[in-house]
């Protein structure tokens, strides 16, 4: 059941967290081009991937408390610690700041085209931001200090 578990968690994090880090970038030349639409479907498609990253966070405890005794795991293990401290800002950056902002450029933009529309670089620094923290959970993960 542990291995299982680890699939779990491991198959999520690539194929839903790694979207939720992805899809703002791509809304960004979105609203460069001036398609308004798109950015509002993918930051719908942001804040989606983003809740199902929860998922993530779930087996992520499962797997932690399904391993073998002889690792020791626990909340206060610090990599593991780190991991659910960082990736609680990136949620919660991606959730209440980058979506919104997405949301609002969108609508400032009115479809025309632009080289940086209006909130372009509050979204590339929040966005910018929850992926470098994403990157170092999973540097965590790897290294285990």
């Amino acid at each position: 059941m542990d291995t299982v578990m680890t699939i779990l968690h491991v198959g999520t994090a690539v194929f839903i967290v790694g979207p939720m880090a992805i899809l703002p970038m791509t809304g960004l030349r979105a609203l460069r081009s001036g398609n308004a639409g798109q950015v509002h479907t993918l930051a719908r498609s942001t804040a989606v991937f983003s809740w199902l990253s929860l998922l993530t966070f779930i087996f992520g405890f499962g797997a932690m408390s399904l391993a073998p005794e002889q690792y020791n795991l626990s909340m206060t293990t610090p990599w593991i610690l780190w991991s659910i401290i960082l990736y609680a800002i990136a949620f919660l950056l991606n959730v209440f700041f980058v979506v919104p902002q997405m949301n609002k450029a969108a609508e400032a933009s009115g479809g025309e085209k632009a080289a940086k529309p209006a909130g372009y670089g509050a979204i590339a620094a929040s966005n910018g931001i929850s992926a470098l923290l994403l990157v170092v959970v999973v540097l965590l993960m790897i290294w285990k200090p």
